[in-house]
């Protein structure tokens, strides 16, 4: 699959770095990538796109320029909405975070600059998060009189824990990627400049096992958090049985035995 033949989708650059492995990045610059409806539209039809295609591995998410992955949500566009019209945009919004995280593919937040209200939400509904050195996290819609619209609340107190949680999103403080590495929030601190290397380091490992054992831990992972620990363990049985229906666990386990890469066919 070569880039060109990709679709194209208002305010994002979809490209493809490595084989079997896509680089959506959002192109709102001026509007430090906030998203408004129009974003959250082109996110959602790019995902939908890119989960469809049986070769994708890995998918990597990030913004335009060093000065933020996603700044917000768009204030301007969301100070004149009526009660209603919010409800429709959180709607929106949270319709946009379950596609990711239901998306087959593994995807990873490259996180640049600044990752605020929206654009935090954005990073957490991802699997999990690379950041650079001059990212800054902050969830800080108490301050323009609402609460987070997208899932924060619930994502974040997942991630970090409840006192974090509620220090953060009460108060509205902004977080260095430093500090959010001592939170687990994020899981490695690179330089600007290496962000994207980071990224595709990352990828690589991933797009090197095997595809559909990959997708059914992902599933496993995100969908047991909703269950009791006897369920998700039950759910887990079912799955590594289904795998051992797969033609990837007998090339997986033939390569093992015979002391060889494994050649990984998507099935």
């Amino acid at each position: 699959m070569e880039t060109s033949m990709a679709p194209t989708f208002d305010c994002l650059l979809l490209t493809q770095p490595q084989d079997d492995v896509w680089l959506i990045t959002i192109d709102r610059p001026k509007a430090l990538n906030a998203l408004n409806k129009a974003l959250l539209t082109s996110l959602s039809q790019a995902f939908q796109w890119l989960d469809a295609l049986p070769t994708t591995k890995v998918i990597l998410l990030t913004g335009n320029g060093d000065k933020a992955f996603v700044a917000g949500a768009d204030v301007v566009a969301m100070q004149a909405m009526t009660a209603l019209e919010a409800r429709d945009f959180s709607h929106l919004g949270m319709a946009l975070m379950h596609q990711i995280e239901a998306c087959s593919a593994p995807v990873i937040a490259l996180v640049n600059g600044y990752c605020l209200g929206g654009g935090c939400e954005l990073a957490l509904s991802c699997d999990y998060i690379l950041a650079s050195e001059n990212a800054v996290f902050s969830q800080p819609e108490v301050s323009l009189g609402i609460t987070p619209g997208f899932g924060g609340t619930q994502r974040l107190a997942r991630y970090i824990g409840k006192g974090n949680a509620m220090q953060w999103i009460l108060t509205g403080d902004r977080i260095s990627a430093q500090d959010a590495l001592k939170l687990t929030l994020c899981h490695q601190v690179l330089s600007s400049s290496e962000l994207l290397k980071g990224g595709l380091a990352q990828a690589e490992k991933i797009a090197k096992n095997a595809p559909q054992a990959v997708r059914f831990a992902k599933q496993l992972i995100h969908q047991g958090l909703n269950l009791s620990l006897h369920d998700g363990c039950q759910l887990e049985t079912e799955r590594f049985a289904l795998s051992f229906t797969t033609q990837d666990q007998t090339e997986g386990m033939a390569a093992f035995a015979e002391r060889r890469p494994a050649r990984f066919s998507h099935q």
